[in-house]
């Protein structure tokens, strides 16, 4: 396979010394394998901005969307009820889950390019005292609206209710303290903002919420509380675990701190961004999310002219070697552009180049 440059939200285009982590086998029962695992734990909550005193770490296989749904499985018990917000497909998502799993629920819906109202919110939370949790998408990849976690877990935690994060495609590229966030659980994967590949994700979860959570998961394999009781022993996981994977994130973490950490990333991602958006709008690409509500994660553009053939538009960006983004918006033709992962300033100014040279040609 040709070596593309993925502008996708994850998976992501990662370094090569962090493929190259996968070229040895590791077993599952090893201490030094398990003492991986530990260390990754550790360091995750350092990221964080919380301490083992009150938070821990759980690594739980599969991808990002089986961990959002071992935490609502595990932390959403038969006598609750979670009011879950959405703006995008990623917060349907959780929805959908809270139906299958037969959990009591309350929506909260806004448009995809609006976000939610820390005060509807409050008055939702002060109308119905039977709700017990809240679930929000932090950076909502359907169109790259960062929401406001901030003013809304102020909300949530002073009528005190748990606070479920899903910070996907934010943790480790967002700055964030958990503890200042009132956040309880906090989702996230390892093929995101850290730079590792597809096979596990991670809950940061207070421990105190933690600890209630014993025997009410409604799932085996997604019992994140079994989860945490065997992993936190000695690193081992429950069922076989992706080791090339850990391996990998394990490197990934590495080269998050000698980049100078989460503030340096998310200073690289938002100037890629920048680069993006000003150039294409010069172009005649659009953004659908205004500048003060845009995540530096992934841009939705609208079609720059009626009769625009994505299809056309993806297999030229990817014969010149990126690979780009379909919309996932219902109302109005979009595409969209990542920017994370092991992607930088020449290689926005390249793609952006890409584009113009395009756009010259599909007009004569």
């Amino acid at each position: 396979m040709n070596n593309y440059k993925l502008l996708t939200p994850g998976p992501l285009t990662t370094t090569a010394t962090v493929k190259q982590e996968m070229l040895k086998d590791r077993c599952t029962w090893d201490d030094d394998y398990k003492s991986v695992t530990q260390t990754i734990r550790k360091q995750l909550l350092e990221l964080a901005q919380v301490t083992e005193t009150d938070y821990a770490t759980v690594l739980m296989q599969g991808s990002g969307s089986f961990v959002v749904e071992s935490v609502l499985t595990t932390a959403v018990g038969e006598e609750d009820k979670v009011l879950i917000i959405t703006n995008g497909a990623y917060g349907e998502r959780i929805v959908e889950m809270a139906k299958v799993l037969k959990l009591q629920h309350a929506v909260y819906s806004v448009p995809y390019n609006e976000p939610p109202s820390p005060l509807e919110v409050k008055a939702l939370l002060e109308n119905d005292a039977t709700i017990t949790h809240v679930a929000i998408v932090h950076c909502e990849t359907t169109t790259g609206i960062l929401n406001p976690i901030h003013e809304i877990g102020s909300v949530v935690k002073g009528l005190d209710k748990t606070f479920i994060v899903d910070a996907m495609s934010s943790f480790g590229g967002v700055p964030m303290d958990l503890k200042a966030l009132g956040i309880d659980y906090l989702i996230s994967s390892a093929n995101k903002c850290i730079q590792g590949v597809p096979g596990f994700g991670f809950v940061i979860a207070k421990m105190k919420e933690l600890e209630k959570c014993k025997e009410q998961a409604r799932s085996v394999a997604l019992d994140l509380y079994n989860q945490w009781e065997v992993m936190k022993l000695d690193g081992k996981w429950r069922f076989t675990s992706p080791t090339h994977v850990v391996a990998a994130f394990a490197k990934a973490l590495e080269e998050l701190v000698e980049e100078g950490g989460i503030r340096a990333r998310y200073e690289r991602y938002a100037n890629n961004n920048r680069i993006l958006r000003t150039q294409l709008q010069a172009l005649g690409f659009d953004a659908y999310i205004s500048e003060g509500l845009q995540s530096p994660i992934i841009t939705t553009f609208l079609f720059p002219y009626e009769g625009f053939s994505f299809d056309h538009f993806y297999n030229a960006m990817k014969k010149a070697g990126f690979v780009i983004y379909p919309g996932k918006l219902t109302d109005v033709d979009t595409f969209r552009i990542g920017n994370i992962g092991d992607i930088h300033e020449d290689d926005m100014k390249t793609l952006c180049k890409v584009i113009e040279n395009y756009m010259v040609v599909i007009k004569k």
